[in-house]
């Protein structure tokens, strides 16, 4: 049995590159208990890593249930967070709950020349096709790459839900882009970006309205964290991200062609434009729905609370 992460071949648009991807199994399934595969996969995840239960399978394998959801994450972040919501949404739907390290982070391929969110809706689109997944949930970031998806490749998606999807159709983003932002992480100079991207993107509740001095102090105290660590090191591929997504403007006309019936979340205390962006999508998207959830910050997905995973299964099962 393989013990590497499950890593994805890409034919298709970049040769060569790799996406690492974890499943995560409802317990009680034959894979979560550590069974044999029902056969030989075409791919394979981890078994038994720090991620939660992982299984050596196909989608699809006789004995498991069924494909389940794909979630997507934010930017400054891996997969690991979402550890948690995940194993907790497949064991309210029973069914496994996929997420991948996007690029640049794990095993996964790094962004690469001519990134954007085409590149990552493309990704998705190979892990859906990989895992037989018919539902999508994108956080932050990882929304707007769901939302590009939903357009580029509708029949993959059966349902497609966000949290705080980062596209920008009302100019927002744009006018939150500080170019000093990117001539900090060119320059190493990655406390003042930290300081910089968390001030401007008011993502991070009442830490982001501290002066841009106290950010700095705390980036520096939390860069001795795993987590703030990592944060630190994942700046120049967030700063990327966020340029794919100013670059990559979105017609409000083309957003009827989204998947059918598009859930749209915001968190009652996530900054104003999230709220905007998805009162615009579902104004012109196709039965799409626009909801807020109350008592919820921007983190929402990494803090896997009940009323939020309580809505994802509804959505999952088609209520």
């Amino acid at each position: 049995m393989p013990t590497a992460p499950g890593r994805l071949p890409d034919p298709e648009y970049d040769a060569g590159a790799l996406l690492e991807v974890h499943t995560h199994l409802p317990r009680g399934t034959a894979a979560a208990r550590g069974l044999p595969a029902a056969r030989e996969p075409d791919w394979a995840w981890e078994p038994g890593s720090a991620q939660g239960p992982h299984a050596l399978r196909e989608a699809g394998s006789a004995g498991e249930p069924g494909p389940g959801v794909v979630l997507v994450h934010g930017t400054l972040v891996t997969d690991a967070v979402y550890a948690l919501f995940c194993r907790r949404l497949a064991a309210r739907i029973g069914a496994p709950v996929h997420s991948y390290h996007r690029r640049g982070r794990g095993g996964s391929a790094p962004q690469g020349p001519g990134y954007g969110l085409a590149t990552e809706a493309a990704d998705l689109a190979r892990v859906l096709r990989a895992t037989g997944a018919r539902t999508v949930f994108g956080h932050s970031y990882g929304g707007a790459v769901a939302l590009a998806a939903g357009l580029r490749t509708p029949e993959l998606i059966d349902r497609l839900a966000t949290f705080d999807a980062a596209l920008d159709l009302d100019g927002s983003l744009a006018r939150l882009w500080r170019p000093e932002l990117e001539e900090a992480t060119d320059a190493g100079r990655l406390d003042e970006a930290w300081a910089l991207l968390v001030k401007g993107l008011g993502t991070a509740g009442p830490v982001s309205r501290l002066p841009l001095g106290s950010l700095r102090v705390m980036s520096l105290l939390s860069a001795k964290t795993r987590l703030g660590g990592e944060m630190r090191s994942l700046l120049p591929t967030a700063v990327r991200e966020m340029r794919a997504v100013l670059d990559a403007p979105v017609p409000h006309e083309s957003l009827r062609r989204l998947p059918p019936g598009a859930l749209l979340l915001t968190g009652q205390y996530s900054p104003a434009y999230f709220a905007r962006s998805a009162r615009l999508i579902a104004a012109c998207a196709p039965g799409a729905t626009a909801e807020t959830v109350r008592g919820h910050l921007h983190d929402g997905p990494i803090r896997a609370s009940g009323l939020l995973l309580r809505r994802i299964a509804r959505f999952h099962e088609g209520r």
